[in-house]
């Protein structure tokens, strides 16, 4: 039986890497004002206060860490 690849951020090894850029796919989402949970396709997940609960495009749910929308996410109207 062949070893499973294993990755370590501070220790990338040298692959021929390509650069892209994510989709401008609209989703839905919602800052919550206190701590919650999410039933997700891998299991329970919890959200702080200020984080998002998001709804994806195939109707997924999932909580998103506040400063990581922030970095991620632009709203939109």
């Amino acid at each position: 039986m062949k070893a499973m690849l294993k990755f370590d951020p501070n220790n990338l090894p040298k692959l021929d890497f390509k650069k892209a850029k994510k989709k401008p796919i609209a989703i839905k989402c919602v800052q919550i004002d206190e701590a919650f949970e999410v039933k997700t396709m891998e299991g329970k997940l919890t959200g702080k206060a200020g984080d998002w609960l998001m709804v994806g495009i195939d109707g997924e749910i999932y909580p998103c860490d506040a400063a990581i929308f922030k970095k991620t996410y632009d709203l939109i109207e």
